[in-house]
């Protein structure tokens, strides 16, 4: 089974999303650049699809992958952390100027 992790400073960003949007998901995407990041959404605005696959939670935050990137990365390690910076994508963080990074394993 792969892990599911973050760095403290991520999980201090989770649970502030969490009790300022109430429940929220993490999508690992496979665009490019900083569509490959984890997105942080609102649970109602993406849910999961029949192709998603639940890699673990995060702070309590279910992430989920597509299941063909899930198997093209063969069932990766996680572990999400934050930096500075918005991120190019709607993830709910990017208006406090920074974004989620996935340092897979």
């Amino acid at each position: 089974m792969p892990r599911v992790s973050a760095t403290p400073e991520a999980a201090k960003t989770i649970e502030r999303l969490w009790r300022q949007h109430g429940s929220i998901v993490f999508h690992q995407s496979g665009g490019c650049c900083s569509g490959s990041s984890p997105m942080c959404l609102r649970a109602d605005e993406l849910p999961p699809g029949p192709n998603d696959v639940e890699l673990g939670e995060v702070a309590g935050v279910p992430v989920l992958i597509d299941r063909d990137l899930y198997d093209s990365w063969n069932s990766p390690d996680f572990r999400i952390d934050v930096a500075t910076g918005a991120a190019d994508n709607l993830s709910l963080e990017g208006s406090d100027g920074v974004h989620f990074v996935n340092l897979a394993g």
